[in-house]
């Protein structure tokens, strides 16, 4: 008995499978290429990977830098802490030798009529070492907020609409709208009978302090500027 040879369709479809399973398989040279590159991928520089984010930071520091300096309040200043990325409204004054944060800047929104004071410092990081993916929270001022002078606002902080915060003030927690928002005015503390002076040794002027009147020392109750 002789076996039956395949017929033609059979022969023609076991040769179309062989075909597409050679194709489907990765050619050496395939296979050295996609390694090559690999490999040349793993021996770059993590520095030349961040790149972007070294020249932003670098801008974003120069552009700190101008405008802590720059005149304009109104127009120049807010414009290049704009560049930066800090998200200002409209009719925004920011003083001069303001600082806004120089690794999140992105982080600090300013909403529309806020005042920022002179030498104001706004920070939403607080670490060491290089920049992180992400800041230690977001400060958010609302719109018609006064700050004054020398103010430290720290990160994860939201003051409120309307909200005056009085010269020197260190803002560490949200601040609710309309209030007015800092420490005591300054009182007095004592009665110097010696002046401390270089003519006068430190110790002559501890012994020359006197307590002062308790009249006095409760200050004046009159309402004290911001």
């Amino acid at each position: 008995m002789q076996a039956s040879l395949p017929s033609t369709s059979d022969q023609n479809t076991f040769l179309t499978d062989a075909d597409s399973l050679e194709s489907s398989r990765p050619s050496s040279a395939d296979s050295q290429k996609e390694s090559l590159t690999a490999a040349g991928k793993s021996q770059v520089p993590p520095q030349l990977n961040s790149w972007a984010g070294v020249l932003s930071t670098l801008f974003s520091r120069i552009f700190d830098k101008l405008a802590f300096i720059a005149p304009g309040g109104g127009s120049v200043r807010p414009w290049l802490h704009r560049l930066r990325g800090v998200k200002l409204g409209q009719n925004v004054w920011v003083a001069q030798m303001v600082y806004i944060d120089e690794l999140h800047p992105e982080d600090v929104e300013i909403g529309d009529n806020c005042t920022i004071g002179y030498r104001s410092s706004i920070f939403t990081h607080f670490y060491w070492g290089r920049k992180r993916a992400s800041s230690s929270g977001k400060v958010i001022i609302e719109k018609d907020v006064f700050v004054g002078p020398h103010c430290v606002i720290l990160p994860n902080v939201t003051i409120g609409e309307g909200a005056v915060i009085r010269a020197g003030t260190v803002v560490s927690r949200n601040v609710s709208p309309h209030a007015i928002w800092g420490l005591p005015p300054a009182q007095l503390l004592g009665i110097a009978t010696v002046p401390l002076t270089p003519e006068h040794s430190y110790e002559e002027f501890a012994r020359g302090m006197r307590p002062a009147p308790r009249s006095r020392a409760r200050g004046n109750t009159d309402m004290q500027p911001v």
